[in-house]
């Protein structure tokens, strides 16, 4: 069941009404220590959050649009010559091979200058550079969002360290991704019994949760976006609550790493994408990743009598092998449940 949004001008100080997407003005109107409590709440809450006066320069999200946009409409066989992906690169698929739904194309790029570099050649070989040029300054003005975020959810937690999420997206050799996605309007115009047929059911990206660390999307205008959350009705359980788009916000979400580093205090949201009957979506999200070698471990702080460890540690490199070898809509954290063996401070791992 899908239920309305409600989207309030900025958070209070409260519990968030059931089935509500908070939004937290990012400019710190009540100072910096409110703020930092609002995007906990907001993370612990619902493990999402519209963020608004976030800084980022709209030239830098239109430019990356129109990059995106000339690369979706050329051939497919040209858009063809810059995959298949591996993960990197393009792709366009069906999504259904691990019994999900759905139908894009898409472009995954490593956020790393010299990765996108090598990329454009490929995905603007007119001019590689003005690719590369769109790209790396979203990706830049994205990534100072993220580590801004991480670092006041640091502040929030009460963390000794402030930066120990941030330090781990900010690394030389960090996993960081950038995806762009493109719902091409023709996997929603069929008629209403071929969708049935097909098992689409007009879902654009099947359920799951993303699985770094932070995850900073902002699409155009075209709605689909829909998340689950409590609904508030005794025995009703969780529904998919529709998120209105908005090309001026950004809309970020906990991913499984953050709830591993955070003992579960914040939560990896499971979300969507409807595809539209009308026209196409167009979207970016920029997946914060640490390096693959980087030890995942629940914070000390978030440690406590009360609150034992949930998760054992693992590498993010144990993760993504996890993450592919299972289906889109797994709960891959589940696999790495802390057994009642395991050492509670992690040193023996």
């Amino acid at each position: 069941m899908v239920v309305p949004s409600a989207v309030g001008r900025d958070m209070s100080p409260e519990s968030l009404p059931l089935g509500t997407i908070p939004m937290v003005d990012m400019s710190a109107p009540s100072g910096r220590g409110e703020l930092a409590r609002r995007l906990v709440r907001a993370c612990a809450e619902r493990g999402f959050f519209k963020a608004v006066n976030h800084g980022v320069p709209a030239r830098a999200a239109a430019r990356l649009d129109a990059a995106a946009s000339a690369f979706f409409a050329r051939p497919a066989a040209e858009k063809q010559a810059a995959g298949p992906p591996d993960p990197l690169g393009y792709g366009s698929r069906n999504i259904g091979a691990n019994g999900d739904a759905g139908e894009l194309e898409y472009l995954i790029l490593h956020a790393d200058p010299a990765a996108v570099a090598r990329k454009a050649t490929v995905i603007d070989d007119e001019d590689p550079a003005r690719f590369s040029a769109a790209v790396n300054e979203y990706v830049d003005a994205v990534r100072r969002l993220a580590c801004r975020v991480l670092d006041l959810l640091g502040e929030g937690l009460g963390l000794r360290d402030p930066t120990s999420f941030s330090r781990l997206i900010s690394a030389v050799d960090s996993d960081s991704l950038l995806r762009i996605n493109h719902y091409p309007t023709s996997a929603a115009t069929v008629e209403a019994d071929a969708i049935s047929k097909s098992g689409c059911n007009g879902i654009g990206f099947g359920e799951h949760t993303d699985p770094q660390i932070l995850s900073v999307l902002r699409a155009n205008d075209v709605d689909g976006l829909q998340v689950l959350l409590p609904d508030g009705r005794r025995g009703a359980g969780d529904e998919w609550v529709p998120v209105p788009a908005d090309p001026a916000a950004f809309f970020i979400n906990v991913g499984d790493l953050l709830q591993a580093l955070t003992n579960g205090r914040l939560v990896s949201i499971r979300h969507r994408v409807m595809a539209s009957t009308s026209r196409p979506r167009l979207s970016a999200i920029y997946f914060a990743a640490p390096p693959l070698h980087a030890r995942i471990a629940a914070l000390p702080e978030t440690v406590t009598a009360g609150a034992p460890r949930r998760y054992r540690p693992f590498t993010w490199a144990e993760y993504k092998k996890a993450m592919y070898a299972h289906r889109l809509s797994h709960n891959r954290l589940d696999l790495f449940h802390a057994s009642g063996e395991d050492d509670p401070d992690g040193t023996n791992s």
